[in-house]
């Protein structure tokens, strides 16, 4: 599997040297909450996230740094390029079909304990980019996953955008399935917020609002579910 992954990553290099960028996006997120389960129930998240769209296909990438009241630190990214197969008329239900790849990694540190963790996760898989009327996008993703710190499995992954009057709602789910030693999971993480921009003199999108977090069996643990409103700022540059 990891094989497979590194196979991937030097095929979308080689790809992009050649490469036309058609669009591209980076913005920073301000989070605060206070209902996290797995450790200290409130944290301050700062995200970094960066999105472009090329002529071979495109790539997410984000990480997040979360400092808990407690003093416990924690930082999480991912990358996620997709590579496209093939595409079809404008007019399709089905846009694309890409070769997609993710990979994870976090390091944790308890200031309690003065102790902490690492892990690399590899993802590979099969995605398909939809026209749903009304949305701006909404893609969907099929895994098989190579986990550091427990049995492999596989993940179904669906983000999207749509644009509500003056609102705008996006986000992602997450659903990876059991194994011998986790439960199945689903993580449902979206934002609704407001962009302030027009009100401000700003040529650059600046979002308020709130992100909502349903995650059940968070982290693969039986019964432990998070319902977690956060304050949020977001600014595009």
């Amino acid at each position: 599997m990891k094989k497979l992954a590194t196979a991937l990553l030097l095929t979308l290099a080689a790809s992009t040297t050649q490469a036309k960028t058609f669009w591209s996006d980076f913005s920073v997120t301000y989070l605060n909450g206070s209902n996290y389960e797995v450790g200290d129930s409130s944290r301050q998240v700062l995200t970094f996230e960066h999105a472009t769209g090329t002529s071979w296909g495109g790539s997410f990438l984000f990480f997040d740094r979360l400092e808990s009241d407690n003093g416990d630190l924690e930082t999480y990214g991912e990358w996620s390029p997709r590579i496209k197969i093939t595409e079809f008329e404008k007019d399709s239900f089905v846009k694309s079909i890409s070769a997609s790849g993710t990979i994870e990694m976090g390091t944790n540190f308890g200031a309690a304990t003065f102790s902490g963790f690492g892990f690399t996760n590899y993802l590979l898989g099969i995605g398909t980019d939809l026209n749903v009327p009304g949305f701006s996008y909404f893609k969907a993703d099929v895994y098989a996953r190579s986990n550091d710190l427990g049995d492999n499995n596989a993940q179904l992954t669906v983000v999207w955008g749509i644009p509500i009057g003056p609102l705008y709602y996006d986000g992602f789910m997450d659903y990876a399935t059991s194994t011998d030693t986790s439960e199945a999971s689903m993580n449902l993480t979206s934002q609704l917020k407001y962009d302030m921009a027009s009100h401000l003199g700003l040529d650059s999108k600046l979002f308020v609002g709130i992100e909502y977090v349903l995650w059940l069996n968070k982290f693969g643990i039986d019964g432990v579910d998070e319902n977690n409103l956060n304050l949020l700022v977001k600014y595009h540059f």
